[in-house]
């Protein structure tokens, strides 16, 4: 096996050879493609020169014994983590010199290293899958960065302009690539979905401009936007990389920002990142269900935390699946066997719980539905109407979530509270830190997960009754336990025995550990 210093000095070696082969190869220029821009031809940028910023300002980052060990790590050996997986498959950038911006954008990561294990831990769900389409697509691996830059991979992120998801599409956008946005359902935040509309984005994009970085920043700032500065340089006989264009503020930090983060990754260690391993292989299972199903019974068939089942499927806005589809869940692999199980012998009358409304004098089907937080056609369809038409006196079967929300005539063992919305506040955030359920809290506010909130808003949330005593249990993990299992054992929530033994969404339960309960005595 080679040791430290031999692999020192056959990557000097290599270089050597790299930069002689440099130095008698002609560089063949790179075919050109077009794009329209206001019906005038955008050609791709060609670079035959390093950029001015190269030549003028470049920070150059020597072989050490890291990339000398990474190098012998992912070549020789089977890539057990993701994270290899992704720092192998880098093609934006050499991550040799960094240009000032990056340089400057690395340094704000380093110094808050709590963001980015938040950022990570958030996107170990996801993470598998998203690497495997890019290697599919052989597309960059940096890609799987982008939504720490647009969203820090929050499913429920909606920016000020309406983008949502991880990859925060704008409503039009999204329509574009096939993603539905519905009463019942946003296809911007089903992860599966709006990634794949993301990657066929992206290489459309590259497509045009023949440059990943320059089809990055039209991600951000549009094609449009990007090809009229690729125009304005050519015109004035000017440099058409990235670095050289004028492009809005926003997008001029863009990709700095995704460099520094990918630098950062590739090198972990060198700037005290501890990267927990995201094992590489399959997490996520997605499973047809053949029709619409409430959540809440979702969850109980999967032996799940409905919230847990939420963060895996955001792009639901109700207490059920969509009526007119997609009829499709996302669960983690381990639980898509059992879950298909389960459902093949649930009756077709259980896959949704219902209400029963007496129609009094003045109701109508809207009025009805906005009540129940409904839709007038899901009534019309439980009901077989044909028309709009309803009877004083008339039962009327309501769809309605499988557990429904506390009101204020339930006050013995709820009590109301009311939160107002800080900047950066979400329906999900609000809801983890009272520990209730995303679900339950928009139907407390008469809202859906996809309505905006507005800093300063007053949002209602009910929480049980504290209880006076509380018993100290300490539970020994044993085969086949779950946070479900041992939450309905001792009549405790999920979410308090995440919170009370510092669990993320996604701990791994090891036989023999130890959790902490505090139940009643």
């Amino acid at each position: 096996m080679l040791n430290v210093n031999s692999l020192l000095r056959l990557g000097v070696t290599v270089l050597l050879v790299l930069i002689s082969g440099c130095s008698t190869t002609q560089k063949q220029p790179e075919m050109r493609t077009e794009n329209t821009v206001n019906s005038q031809p955008v050609l791709a940028a060609v670079q035959q020169r390093p950029p001015h910023w190269q030549r003028n300002h470049m920070v150059t980052l020597e072989p050490d014994e890291f990339d000398l060990q990474l190098l012998a790590e992912e070549n020789d050996q089977p890539m057990t983590d993701v994270w290899q997986r992704i720092r192998a498959g880098y093609a934006i950038d050499d991550y040799r010199s960094l240009h000032p911006e990056t340089q400057t954008r690395l340094s704000w990561f380093v110094k808050h290293p709590d963001y980015v294990n938040r950022v990570v831990e958030r996107a170990r769900p996801y993470l598998f899958y998203i690497v495997d389409e890019l290697d599919k697509r052989d597309m960059p691996m940096e890609i799987a960065l982008l939504p720490i830059i647009e969203s820090g991979y929050q499913p429920f992120a909606v920016s000020s302009s309406g983008a949502a998801g991880i990859w925060q599409f704008i409503p039009g956008t999204g329509k574009v690539f096939g993603l539905e946005q519905t009463w019942w359902y946003d296809g911007r935040r089903d992860v599966i979905r709006s990634t794949d509309a993301a990657l066929d984005y992206l290489q459309k994009l590259h497509g045009y401009f023949g440059d990943w970085q320059l089809a990055i920043a039209a991600y951000n700032a549009g094609e449009g936007t990007v090809g009229r500065a690729i125009k304005r340089n050519q015109e004035l006989g000017l440099d058409t990389d990235f670095w050289s264009l004028d492009l809005p503020v926003e997008t001029t930090g863009y990709i700095p920002k995704l460099l520094a983060v990918a630098h950062l990754i590739k090198r972990p260690a060198q700037y005290d990142i501890a990267l927990s391993p995201v094992q590489n292989v399959p997490f996520l299972s997605v499973v047809e269900t053949g029709s619409q199903l409430d959540m809440a019974v979702a969850a109980d068939l999967a032996g799940m935390d409905k919230d847990q089942l939420y963060q895996l499927n955001p792009g639901y806005s109700r207490w059920a699946t969509a009526p007119d589809g997609p009829h499709q869940l996302v669960l983690p692999i381990s639980k898509a066997s059992a879950f298909k199980s389960a459902l093949a012998r649930l009756p077709e009358n259980k896959r949704l719980s219902w209400r029963r409304h007496t129609v009094r004098r003045g109701d109508s089907l809207g009025k009805i539905a906005s009540e129940h937080q409904t839709t007038v056609n899901a009534i019309k369809t439980a009901n077989q109407l044909s028309s709009n038409l309803i009877k004083t006196g008339a039962e009327l079967i309501i769809p309605a979530a499988g557990q429904s929300a506390p009101t204020v005539s339930q006050p013995s063992k709820q009590k109301r509270s009311q939160y107002t919305v800080k900047p950066g506040d979400s329906w999900w955030h609000i809801a983890r830190k009272y520990n209730v359920d995303v679900g339950d809290l928009v139907s407390w506010n008469n809202k859906s997960a996809q309505d905006m909130l507005h800093v300063g808003q007053a949002i209602i949330v009910w929480q049980p009754m504290q209880k006076s005593h509380k018993q100290t249990v300490n539970y020994t993990i044993r085969n086949g336990d779950s946070l479900w299992k041992i939450s309905r054992q001792f009549n405790v929530s999920v979410a308090d025995v995440k919170v009370w033994n510092n669990l993320s969404e996604f701990s791994l339960l090891q036989p023999g550990q130890k959790l902490t309960l505090y139940i009643d005595s």
